[in-house]
């Protein structure tokens, strides 16, 4: 950990906004802990054309996250819109990225969690999270879920997975997260910052 202020690093890739709008419920669930904040970023795109440039800060929404604000936070949320039921290629990059991370357990034993957001309501939300999962346990982070005591778990029919948050965007007419997506989002940025706040006292 760094001398700054803990803070919980919400890191996603969107191409429609609507894993962006997961980010910031979660980011608002946050909030709700004392003493720990949010730190919203997001990575650029890649391309298979190795001219292709990407301006150092995104011409609207969050900024580019770098290692350092991994390397530092005191908990991860980690978020993509859903490719073949895995993360986008611009989030695998950047993870791809992190292999000195790894060499010096900087991330061992912070709490982290996964979201996604899918076209179609069985479009592999769960694989998604999942396969997020596996380079966050290479790290060693502690991952955590959403607990059926959350009642918009039991009550959506939208999106919400135990395994994290989910949203089911649409494909002709896009819909906008519901109610109970917000809830279990919100749930997911309280239960980081609250595992990051209680673990942290007991270094």
């Amino acid at each position: 950990m760094s001398d700054e202020s803990p803070y919980i690093l919400v890191l996603y890739y969107s191409r429609g906004g609507h894993t962006a709008d997961m980010a910031m419920q979660i980011a608002r669930g946050v909030a709700r802990v004392t003493g720990i904040t949010a730190r919203v970023r997001t990575v650029p795109p890649v391309s298979p054309d190795t001219d292709a440039s990407v301006p150092a800060v995104p011409e609207e929404g969050a900024v580019y996250a770098t290692v350092d604000d991994l390397r530092h936070c005191a908990g991860l949320a980690l978020g993509s819109a859903t490719r073949f039921g895995n993360m986008a290629a611009p989030l695998k990059h950047f993870l791809d990225q992190t292999g000195d991370l790894w060499l010096n357990g900087a991330l061992v034993d912070k709490p982290a969690g996964v979201f996604t957001s899918t076209g179609s309501l069985h479009g592999g939300q769960e694989a998604t999270l999942l396969t997020m999962a596996v380079p966050l346990m290479h790290h060693g982070m502690l991952l955590t879920g959403i607990p059926y005591t959350e009642p918009a778990l039991g009550r959506t029919q939208a999106g919400g997975t135990p395994y994290g948050p989910s949203h089911w965007a649409g494909t002709d007419q896009p819909h906008p997260v519901t109610d109970d997506e917000k809830a279990i989002c919100q749930r997911l940025g309280e239960r980081l910052a609250s595992l990051a706040t209680r673990l942290s006292t007991t270094d």
